[in-house]
Formats: structure tokens, sequence, C-alpha cells
């Protein structure tokens, strides 16, 4: 098996929250709460779960845009958790972001040309002139025009926005790009045309990486390999044709039925997952979906399930699984 490009292990990040008087109590939301996993070049991990699971948080932490409490970040088996300045500097250039919202995360005063070649100036790997032709390139890569290195943010639509902002990632050819829900604030549509184009640059330049979504749909479309999260732990992770063909955990069954049917003659009455999810700060004991789980055993509100492969590649957290 080849070196991963990502691995993490059993990275934690809690965030203290003041309570009380002059905030003298303190309890922690437990964003990351023991997650593992490994990314492989050329291979798209999707990362899935509901809104507030952790998703975007373990994406920034490999970046290292936050810095974890406890556990490893292995880029191409180099430990990078506590890595500062140069050093730091020198693996960001191979790990880029795309974010969610193109509207929010580009610089209204900024001309395109600024946005997608500051990291190549960033990074020392061009200046002058060079940055412009190699913006220019990069643009064209992505389904735009050379001519729109000199507009402004705001004369483009929301997808040609999140385009620019592929391209900013792009412009320095790292081995590793985090995809933080690219897709959610644009129609259908533009939706479908910005996926094409994320499968198309992985075939051509073999990157790895990690696309985060709340959507089952969309993680089907770009994924090799999905990890489903909740409140914080990864509970399901599997190829994708396993985990399609036959979901294992009852979140994960429960995301699944949720989904909608296109084919009318597939089509089946939408299930509703019962109760809310409990909250961060306050995890329950035992297994932390048991609240919801329509599958309860008597240890789940007890014992806490470990992640165990049940099948080639397929790993799930849950009592039934693990029970002979």
């Amino acid at each position: 098996m080849p070196t991963p490009v990502i691995e993490i292990r059993d990275i934690f990040k809690y965030f203290p929250i003041p309570r009380g008087f002059l905030g003298r109590k303190v309890e922690y939301l437990k964003a990351v709460d023991g997650v593992s996993f490994t990314v492989h070049m050329g291979e798209t991990l999707g990362l899935v779960g509901e809104s507030g699971c952790g998703k975007s948080t373990v994406g920034y932490l490999i970046l290292r845009l936050l810095r974890p409490d406890k556990g490893q970040i292995l880029f191409q088996d180099t430990d990078i958790t506590t890595l500062t300045g140069e050093a730091l500097r020198r693996v960001r250039r191979n790990m880029q972001v795309v974010f969610q919202d193109p509207q929010s995360s580009l610089d209204p005063r900024m001309l395109i040309k600024k946005t997608v070649g500051s990291p190549l100036e960033v990074n020392r790997l061009a200046k002058g002139a060079d940055v412009v032709t190699r913006v220019k390139d990069m643009l064209k890569e992505v389904g735009l025009r050379e001519d729109h290195v000199y507009r402004y943010p705001h004369e483009f639509s929301g997808g040609q926005r999140q385009r620019i902002g592929i391209a900013r990632a792009l412009i320095t050819r790292p081995e590793f790009i985090v995809f933080d829900e690219p897709t959610s604030a644009l129609d259908v549509s533009v939706q479908a045309q910005i996926l094409n184009l994320v499968e198309d640059l992985q075939r051509r330049h073999g990157y790895a990486y990690l696309f985060i979504s709340h959507d089952l749909s969309v993680i089907k479309h770009v994924s090799h390999r999905i990890a489903v999260m909740y409140l914080g732990k990864i509970v399901e992770t599997a190829p994708k044709d396993k985990l399609f063909q036959k979901p294992l955990h009852p979140y994960t069954k429960a995301l699944m039925e949720a989904l909608p049917q296109p084919d009318p003659e597939k089509r089946h009455t939408l299930a509703v997952l019962q109760g809310d999810v409990p909250s961060p700060v306050n995890v329950p004991q035992g297994c932390r979906f048991h609240p919801r789980c329509p599958e309860i055993l008597d240890s789940c509100n007890r014992v806490e399930p470990a992640l165990v492969e049940v099948g080639e590649g397929h790993w799930v957290a849950c009592h039934r699984c693990s029970t002979p």
C-alpha cells in the first residue's frame, strides 16, 4: 500500500466555553473527539454528516488553521502537528482549501490577478510577469478566460466565483485539497458543473481530496471512499459502493433513507430521524447516537462502541456490528 498523502491519528479539538459568574466555570465543546483516517494520492475521501458534527473543524485541523489538542497529523509521513514558521509554510504550499461561499471568501476590492496570484508570491514561487502568466493559465484550466484577470469578484456569477476559488487553491500545484462544502451555495445545475470540474482536475493531476458535505448525493458523485461523522466522531467508513449498497450504522442508514429518489418507480416515503442532535458540550454516555437510535441495545447507553473492521475497508462503530 502506498504512503498516504494525509494520515490523521486520533485527533481531538475541544473549544472552551466560559460559564457562570465572570466566566469562572469552563465547559468544553467537543468538536472533534478522536478522529482517524487516511487519504491517498488521486483519491477523494468524502466526509459527510449533519451540520455541527465537526466536519469543517477536521479540515481546518489538517490544514493547521487550527491546532489540535491531541493526536497526530501526517503529511507524506511527516508529522506537521507542531510545525511553525517557515517549516509550516513549506508544507502549506502543498495543502490548500476551497471554501464554502465564494461570495465571502474572495476579497471584493482585489483584482482576480491578485486573488489567484497571491499564493505564488507568498510562497515565493513566482513574481512579476510570471505570476500573471501562470494565473491566466490556471484560469483557462478551470474554464475561465484570460481577460478575467483584470476583473473584480462582483463581476462574476456564483459558479464563476467558485471556479476562481478553485484556481486560487490549485495555483501552487498542491498535492492535497480540502473542499469545504464548495457547492452548497450554488444552483443545482451549477453544482454539477463544479463537481465535474473537480473530478476532471483530479484525473489530470492526481490530487488528493477531502470533500466535506452534508449532502450524500454530492458525496456519492465525487468520492472514492466515504466517512460518516456524527457528533465529533466517525461512525462508519467504507468504499463508496459498499456504503451505498449495505450501510451498517443506524445513523448511516437514516441518512440514506432521507435521500430523495429521482426514479418514480423507486420512490419511497422519506424517513425522518427522530429527536435532535445532542449538544457537543454534553455528549451522551456510551454510544453518542443512542438517544436517537431505532436499533438500541442494552449496552449502547453505557459503553462507547469502538470502530471495528467488519469487511475489507469497511469500518463501523456500532455494538450490533461488533456483537457476535
